[in-house]
Order: C-alpha cells, then structure tokens, then sequence
C-alpha cells in the first residue's frame, strides 16, 4: 500500500522562543507543583492530624484501657509524639521552603 503524504497544514514548525517560552512556563507548573506537594506537608499535616486524634483518644481512655497497657497511657504518649513529629516536619517545611526554580540559562541578567 502507497503511504499518503503528509499535509502541509499538519505540520508545524516552532521557533526557538515558543519553545523556549513553553518551556520556562511548563518549568514554572513542575515548580508549582513541588511545593504543593512536598512531603514534608503532607508528612506533618498526617501526622498533626493523627496525633490529635489519638491524643484525644488518650486523654478519654478508660482505667480499664490503661490497666491493659499495663499502666501506661499508651494512647497519649503516642499523639503527644506524632503531634510533635508533625509539628517538626511543617516546622522544617517553614525554615528551609523548597526553592524557587532557577532562571533558563540563556536568559542571565548582567
């Protein structure tokens, strides 16, 4: 079978500045995006979360509850330590943000 030629209207032919200005703003998206979902917010946001409900959990148990875990309140010791691993990790988050993406090689400022 002959193979049909290509249309000249399907063709298309970038310059170097809408592939250049693609680029920049496709890097600028992935910048975006890192810092939306870096892990050290979803990290301390989990753990926050989760240690508030187990410290809840802890300040409510049972005598009962607590005689089981042979005298320890297991429950509370557990969500005061992820609430403060959690605290930790959006602290860092806050000290050291992710940086900003450096600027396109070509486009040096003097």
């Amino acid at each position: 079978m002959s193979e049909h030629p290509e249309h000249p209207d399907r063709r298309h032919h970038y310059t170097e500045d809408e592939v250049a200005r693609q680029v920049t703003e496709l890097e600028g998206k992935s910048a975006t995006a890192a810092r939306i979902f870096d892990l050290r917010r979803i990290i301390g946001g989990l753990f926050v979360l989760y240690g508030v409900i187990v410290t809840i959990a802890g300040i409510t148990d049972s005598k009962a509850a607590i005689d089981k875990a042979q005298g320890v309140n297991i429950n509370l010791w557990t969500g005061i330590g992820m609430l403060l691993l959690g605290i930790f990790f959006l602290a860092w988050l806050k000290l050291r943000p992710t940086p900003p993406p450096l600027p396109p090689e070509g486009s040096a400022q003097e």
